[in-house]
């Protein structure tokens, strides 16, 4: 079973950071907004760089100067299994502490992606 996490991260603006275990590292979109609750809400996710595993468990502060400077804490992490996957558009249930159920996230363009609660 892989793993998700979900961290608020208070940098220059506040987002949430979600990402998923997948292929030895983290798979990472920013959401604005943050993670949909509610089924058929949509919200946006801009793809970042993939991130080390070992940051699946990180809370704290990254220092001024450095890429992402502000405060991480978890707001929500567990596990997931992918249903379907393709270039497009990515189905998987989450099992979190907050957040449970299917989702989906569905390429629009460039970097940006709609993280949906199904």
């Amino acid at each position: 079973m892989n793993r998700f996490v979900i961290q608020e991260h208070k940098a220059t603006r506040l987002h949430w950071d979600f990402r998923l275990e997948k292929d030895g590292v983290l798979k990472s979109w920013a959401v604005p907004k943050g993670p949909p609750e509610k089924k058929g809400v949509k919200r946006l996710a801009i793809e970042v760089e993939d991130h080390e595993i070992d940051y699946i468990d990180f809370q704290g502060t990254i220092p001024e100067g450095e890429y992402g400077a502000g405060t991480v804490s978890i707001w929500d992490k567990g596990t997931y299994q992918m249903e379907s996957e393709s270039e497009k558009r990515i189905v998987f249930e989450l099992t979190g502490k907050k957040l449970k159920g299917r989702y989906s996230l569905v390429h629009l363009k460039d970097k940006q992606w709609l993280l949906i609660k199904l």
